[in-house]
């Protein structure tokens, strides 16, 4: 058993727990994959049904009273994002059933450097109309073929009764389908049978989650228990557990997997960590916006702003993936103005209380590194050096504030020279792979040609996303999610491994994501093909959390007479 030190009933509960799982494996390992397909039906109902209490629990926790508009927030990065992942995980499982490949229907197509790509999205008519004009591939390491992804998609479940085991899951605090989501990979992509140890700060959610994965529990594939920091221990180095995943930050992981103080430092040189067990992890980092520039209407201006303030507001900027950084060029004749626009933006967005634990202490600790830092409402908004020393590490680049402050960085040039030396800074100086976010305004794109596309594949980005945000990317349930590939446990970066991924592709390497740059009807009189509204997720949308609970409602069942009623609450926004 474990040598980490628990009370005794804590430990009790935990024990019998793992006990319970151990023999489930087995009795997973016999669901062939009808069964497997019919379990994870029986979630997407559960989901549904308790939809209702999963989003009132978690505007509990994060304080959103009735009547938030913040609380579409709730709907969409919970329910709905589980109920899309499930519909997307059955499709996959049948297509197996029936002896194809997961990404048979998929389209295929290339990106420099040799490599093959999936186009995930659009996929069907609903996506053309919910999501119109954004698009989204996953592109594979160099020299993967279309063959090779074809053989490869469906990972564990191309053989059910292979190998597998205990995983545990330490659950994330802040989005609240993260921790299902990474129940059903472990179950689906990699054959375990998972006990999920709640976040403290979303322990009013164990009803909720012990209900949507009841049809698991009830086998005896899945346990969820309760527990601090302490409990975490216990678990990753319990006898019976045979791999760990994680989400949080990378401090935390390196306490898990090396300890802490100067024992964990000589256990990192020595390369004996302390959990010996393998760890997968999504950990965040430092996510940047790079703001192409460009000429732009007021109209354009006002709505980019909106859409940054949105990357860092979204979830009160509790998000592993909240720009943190918006680079901008010092050249650009309309920065001032977009400047302006953007501070405006910070300021009439929602109020909202600080739920996250440690997030006063973060912001006070950006305001003592950037003294000149400026207080709006209860917002931050620093200023970085763009022409720092590349030797020193500069605060705001090494540091994931996970709260409500947001950096401007300015570089020099052109279009085309901007974008190269926002690249370089983006790979080189920010700590993290998970996410990065370019914002162009479509002439620039077709001016930039080929250099636009090269800048795409150059940057070292888990998610890169072109006139959208990367939590977009979160959302769409066949994109991978997860760190660029190559860190390891001693320079984990953003993590290790990905998650999502509902095609079960082998080993991708990013997922690129393109969405309108305007929204409609301005976006059509400018010949963009996209009759998207400002969308839901944005913290200005006035309809967000009835457009929310409808696309949730129409997730949990696509008809054509829901579509309405979405529309116009979008439209409303």
């Amino acid at each position: 058993m474990s040598t980490a030190t628990l009370p005794a009933a804590e430990a009790a509960t935990i024990d019998q727990a793992l006990t319970e799982l151990a023999a489930g494996v087995e009795a997973w390992k016999a669901c062939g994959l009808s069964r497997r397909r019919e379990l994870i039906q029986r979630l997407h109902a559960a989901t549904a049904a308790n939809a209702e209490a999963w989003v009132g629990a978690a505007a509990v926790y994060k304080r959103l009273p009735d009547g938030s508009q913040l609380r579409g927030e709730e709907w969409t990065s919970g329910p709905y994002a589980v109920l899309t992942a499930a519909a997307v995980l059955a499709q996959s499982i049948a297509a197996l059933e029936a002896g194809r490949s997961p990404v048979d229907g998929y389209g295929f197509g290339t990106a420099p450097g040799g490599r093959t790509t999936v186009k995930i999205l659009p996929h069907g008519v609903y996506d053309r109309l919910l999501l119109s004009g954004f698009t989204a591939e996953v592109w594979m390491p160099p020299g993967v073929t279309e063959a090779d992804v074809r053989a490869q998609a469906g990972l564990a479940l191309r053989d059910p009764a292979g190998p597998g085991g205990v995983g545990v899951v330490l659950g994330a605090g802040n989005i609240t389908s993260i921790p299902v989501l990474d129940v059903l990979y472990e179950l689906y992509a990699n054959n375990r049978v998972v006990l999920l140890k709640l976040n403290p700060v979303t322990d009013v959610l164990f009803d909720a989650f012990s209900k949507v994965l009841a049809p698991f529990i009830d086998l005896g594939l899945v346990r969820i228990v309760r527990g601090g920091a302490d409990a975490g221990g216990y678990l990753v180095h319990h006898d019976l557990v045979d791999h760990v995943h994680m989400t949080g930050s990378a401090l935390t992981h390196d306490a898990i997997v090396w300890g802490t103080g100067e024992e964990a430092a000589a256990r990192k040189a020595a390369g004996t960590p302390l959990l010996t067990k393998p760890i997968t992890s999504e950990l965040g980092g430092v996510s940047p916006t790079i703001v192409v520039p460009g000429r732009w209407s007021d109209a354009d201006l006002k709505f980019q702003a909106e859409h940054v303030v949105t990357q860092k507001l979204h979830n009160g900027g509790y998000n592993c993936i909240a720009s943190q950084i918006v680079v901008v060029g010092s050249d650009w004749p309309q920065k001032e103005a977009f400047l302006n626009h953007l501070r405006t933006a910070l300021a009439k967005a929602p109020a909202r209380p600080a739920y996250y634990p440690g997030s006063d202490a973060r912001v006070a600790q950006a305001c003592q590194a950037y003294p000149d830092a400026e207080q709006i409402r209860s917002r931050v908004l620093i200023s970085v050096p763009g022409d720092a020393d590349d030797t020193a590490p500069e605060p705001a680049l090494t540091t994931e504030y996970f709260g409500p402050v947001l950096g401007v960085m300015e570089l020099p040039g052109d279009a085309r020279q901007f974008l190269a030396t926002a690249v370089r800074a983006a790979n080189d100086r920010f700590a993290g792979t998970l996410g990065v976010n370019i914002i162009a305004d479509p002439r620039t794109i077709s001016g930039l040609g080929a250099a636009f596309d090269q800048a795409v594949a150059d940057l070292r980005y888990g998610t890169v996303t072109i006139n959208a945000w990367t939590g977009v990317g979160y959302l769409t349930a066949a994109a991978t999610w997860g760190a660029f590939p190559g860190h390891t446990l001693d320079n984990v970066q953003s993590g290790i491994g990905v998650v999502h991924n509902a095609v079960l592709l082998a080993n991708p390497e990013r997922t690129v994501l393109r969405g309108p740059f305007r929204p409609s009807p301005r976006a059509l009189f400018h010949g963009e093909a996209s009759m998207s509204p400002k969308p839901p997720w944005f913290v200005t949308n006035k309809t967000a959390a009835t457009t929310g609970r409808r696309l949730t409602g129409f997730a949990a069942k696509p008809r054509w007479s829901a579509l309405p009623g979405v529309f116009i609450s979008a439209l409303r926004g």
